[in-house]
């Protein structure tokens, strides 16, 4: 018995480790040994009394396979009852020779780890969980991911994207129908199933002031059933801008109030001001003189004479009262 076990003096451990991938964990397993044989310093002390058991079923581990764990010795069969995590999958017991793979606290065999459509090994590829099940890229993908209208090609998780209107482009296939330059983040404007960048489309389809003939983006009047600019809409003769403003025209051309009453209004004979007709104003016209209805009065005492008879004398006019004192 002496000479047998003179041999096995030597004791041979194997850590049990596991695999780091994405979304898996090392078993904290670094403490057990695997041995196949009775530590020297218990041969030491051993003699035909003593026992080296088993600490769950008493059997005894001389010349047999076992394994250290919290410094109790345990046979394999028992080891694996004990401590082995059951496989997520195939809900056996992984055992302490096999490669174990964990994840979100589930346990796998190595052949077990698979993708839930296509059935590959996940164990050194990437992956990603949908609803418990456990998925490859390519599967993830085809059955979740959005597809790019310009290429019909699977938009990647977490690769840049666009999305507009419920459609999903990769960044580089929005392009500007007019220059096929990539839009980005810049400002576009959509045209049916087409989409332009800003300078393409006012060069395009935006209508032109008559003035600068320059593109309008925004805003801008028409007049005449012609498009203006704000700041190009101006009075003919000072030139103040006339957006909002009232304003006049002659000969198809516009004036502001105050240059058309200067350049074209006809004189008051009493007063001598411009008689504009604007905002509702009236005004009295007599063979080739104007009044405005205020000033239409008797020329001696002054009473309107709108709506009443008159008799014009040289210059003036008189009332019918006046006009008999003569």
């Amino acid at each position: 018995m002496v000479h047998r076990d003179s041999c096995l003096t030597t004791s041979v451990s194997l850590t049990i480790a596991t695999i780091s991938k994405k979304g898996l964990k090392d078993l904290p397993w670094c403490s057990s040994s695997y041995s196949t044989t009775v530590p020297s310093q218990a041969l030491k002390k051993t003699t035909m009394a003593d026992r080296f058991d088993c600490d769950n079923c008493k059997e005894s581990l001389y010349g047999r396979k076992y394994i250290q764990s919290n410094d109790s010795p345990y046979c394999i069969p028992c080891y694996d009852s004990l401590f082995s995590n059951t496989c997520d999958e195939c809900k056996e017991l992984i055992g302490h020779d096999a490669r174990e793979l964990f994840y979100e606290d589930r346990h796998y065999h190595e052949h077990c780890f698979r993708c839930f459509r296509c059935d590959r090994s996940l164990a050194d590829e990437p992956f990603t969980s949908q609803d418990n099940a456990l998925l490859c890229n390519d599967c993830y993908c085809n059955e979740f991911s959005s597809k790019c209208v310009a290429c019909d090609k699977i938009v990647m998780p977490g690769t840049r994207k666009l999305e507009y209107a419920g459609s999903t482009w990769h960044e580089g296939c929005f392009i500007c129908h007019s220059c096929e330059q990539p839009i980005g983040s810049k400002s576009f404007i959509p045209d049916k199933d087409e989409h332009y960048c800003v300078p393409c489309y006012e060069d395009k389809f935006a209508p032109r002031c008559t003035r600068c003939k320059k593109a309008l983006s925004k805003g801008g009047v028409t007049y005449r059933d012609e498009p203006w600019h704000k700041e190009c809409f101006v009075c003919t003769s000072c030139e103040t801008q006339l957006a909002g403003q009232h304003f006049t025209s002659r000969d198809e051309s516009p004036y502001c109030l105050k240059c058309f009453s200067s350049l074209y209004a006809k004189k008051c004979e009493a007063c001598c001001k411009p008689i504009t007709g604007f905002g509702g104003g009236k005004y009295i016209s007599f063979e080739d003189r104007q009044w405005h209805q205020s000033c239409f009065t008797c020329s001696q005492c002054s009473v309107s004479l709108v709506g009443a008879g008159f008799f014009p004398n040289g210059d003036r006019i008189l009332c019918r009262d006046c006009n008999s004192n003569l």
